[in-house]
């Protein structure tokens, strides 16, 4: 749409005056002696007349400008001072530059222009054709105004990244906004790992004994650090007293006693004698061993 700019809207004033001598008004012949009047069309008309029938109406609101009121006209149009505003941010233009369109809206130098598709988002001046220029979602900057929101630096050929409306350069992107590594603390540009609600590069996530990577295979976890299967039952995982197996929690029998620092697997906490299970139960302890209460008397 092609669009006028002006500096401004012409302010239309009526000569107002009070009579001294004998006047009537020109519609309700009412005397305006001593009273406010209104001349237009070289016509003598008192307030309350002009405002019923001569006001021009506002292209805004729709309403009588009166008598009384700032009117603002443009190519036989007015405007009451206050509606004369820009049709997208709404700043009052009585004393700005402004655009009157095709299509009747009038806008303030900046919302013009960015709706005229050859000018740049960044400076709002025309984007001169053959010149080095950046288009993106049907939009245009000269190439040193498409620059990163974050560091202001021109993108020009370099990669870029955007967050709502904004736009960042890689690196200012990925220190902004990418998530940090819960191994190493450093950004996590692609793919990645989450454990536990922490994320992790692919590379970090490695037994933390033989640095096997762990995607994908069976680990566990022991004070903040991930371990595979196997060196987790050699380094890690306490021995059973009983069978002096690692307690891995894998697998079958995953239920655990603890008594006096040692540990057994559940299903080895028997009675050395009868095999009585005593998990739950009252029991002996007698050397390396356990006995169920009638057991250890009979020994």
């Amino acid at each position: 749409k092609s669009a006028h700019r002006h500096l401004g809207a012409a302010f239309l004033s009526y000569l107002t005056s009070t009579m001294t001598d004998r006047f009537d008004c020109y519609y309700c012949r009412d005397n305006l002696h001593g009273k406010k009047y209104v001349k237009k069309d070289d016509k003598h008309v008192c307030t309350k007349c002009f405002d019923k029938l001569c006001a021009n109406t506002c292209a805004e609101c729709r309403r009588p400008i009166g008598a009384d009121a700032k009117e603002l006209h443009h190519k036989n149009r007015y405007w009451h001072e206050d509606c004369f505003r820009c049709a997208k941010c709404y700043k009052p233009l009585a004393s700005e530059p402004f655009s009157a369109r095709d299509d009747g809206k009038i806008m303030c130098g900046k919302c013009g222009s960015r709706e005229d598709g050859n000018r740049c988002q960044g400076c709002y001046k025309v984007v001169m054709p053959g010149s080095q220029n950046v288009e993106y979602k049907n939009k245009v900057w000269h190439e040193e105004c498409f620059t990163c929101f974050e560091c202001k630096q021109p993108i020009r050929t370099q990669s870029f990244l955007t967050k709502g409306d904004d736009i960042y350069c890689a690196p200012c992107h990925e220190k902004k906004f990418a998530k940090k590594c819960f191994h190493c603390k450093q950004p996590i540009t692609s793919g990645g790992i989450s454990y536990q609600d922490q994320p992790w590069h692919s590379e970090c996530f490695v037994c933390q004994t033989c640095r096997k990577p762990l995607a994908g295979a069976r680990f566990t976890s022991h004070e903040n650090n991930v371990y595979c299967v196997d060196c987790y039952k050699t380094d890690v995982a306490k021995k059973c007293h009983g069978c002096k197996n690692p307690i891995t929690g894998f697998g079958h029998g995953t239920n655990v006693v603890n008594y006096e620092g040692y540990s057994w697997h559940e299903y080895c906490f028997n009675c050395k004698r009868c095999s009585l299970s005593l998990a739950n139960k009252r029991f002996v302890i007698n050397g390396d061993h356990i006995y169920c209460p009638d057991c250890a008397k009979k020994l």
